[in-house]
């Protein structure tokens, strides 16, 4: 059993994963920023590879990619600190990235070096289903889950092709537009969770503006088996880049947080 699947098996609890963009703001704190997120019990540890062009994320996010580009990282940098953090936990990793940063490095190499570093599971987020086939391929002779994301837009059929070539769990966007901090956990958000269920076994885990503890209560309650929080975290980093001590405690103490408020029943 993989280690995304051990996370999920535990019936009646919602997942944390966290998302951080790896090298920001450098390589040695980006480390301890992943360090303190596990510490703090996330359960899936989301990594952004940072790209000029985010065109998922929004202005905190892309930020943090501008922060982690002018430290000179790099894909390689990205595999150097996954193979670390591997030295410290077997906490699953996901990498969060685009396409052309896989297929300028190439697709087989890229996944290779990925599972040889200790990677889990793999996000490409301007990869549409419809020409994935490659890459899952790929992705499988390495044993990394392909992830995907869906959206309120997809349709009901679009939603089967996609479980059908998802592995781990499926990241279901909760508002349009892209990453950011939001008021509340939209009911159309709700929705899509209980209409993707009708369709697959998979995980459902939500993301895209959740950061409060209310947040993660509501998508707990309505069956969620994750809940996935980025730009929150990266808020944190970014208000705390001149005291990293600081900004580790706020980042454990926020995760814990977190996953108090989720720890409550889901609805099967």
């Amino acid at each position: 059993m993989s280690r995304i699947n051990k996370v999920f098996e535990q019936p009646g609890t919602t997942a944390f994963i966290g998302f951080t963009v790896g090298g920001d703001p450098d390589a040695g704190s980006s480390f301890r920023i992943a360090r303190a997120l596990i510490d703090g019990g996330t359960d899936i540890l989301e990594i952004g590879i940072p790209f000029s062009d985010p065109v998922a994320d929004g202005p905190t996010i892309q930020r943090a990619d501008d922060r982690a580009r002018a430290a000179g990282t790099t894909p390689t940098t990205i595999f150097a600190l996954v193979k670390k953090i591997r030295e410290y936990s077997e906490v699953p990793i996901v990498f969060l990235t685009y396409y052309n940063i896989v297929y300028r490095r190439g697709i087989e190499r890229f996944y290779r070096e990925a599972g040889e570093a200790g990677v889990d599971g793999i996000l490409i987020a301007d990869m549409p289903v419809e020409e994935s086939e490659e890459v899952t391929g790929i992705a499988a002779r390495h044993g990394i889950d392909p992830i995907f994301l869906i959206t309120r837009t997809t349709d009901d059929a679009r939603i089967r092709k996609i479980a059908s070539k998802a592995r781990g769990y499926l990241y279901l966007v909760s508002v349009l537009g892209v990453t950011g901090v939001r008021e509340q956990v939209p009911e159309e958000a709700l929705e899509l969770l209980r209409r993707v269920r009708t369709h697959t076994d998979l995980p459902l885990a939500l993301g895209f503006g959740i950061s409060t503890p209310d947040h993660a209560r509501t998508c707990a309650a309505a069956g969620a088996d994750g809940i996935i929080v980025g730009s929150a975290i990266v808020d944190i980093i970014e208000r705390n880049l001149r005291d990293p001590g600081e900004m580790e405690q706020q980042l454990k103490n926020y995760v814990s947080g977190m996953k108090a408020a989720a720890h409550i029943p889901r609805r099967q």
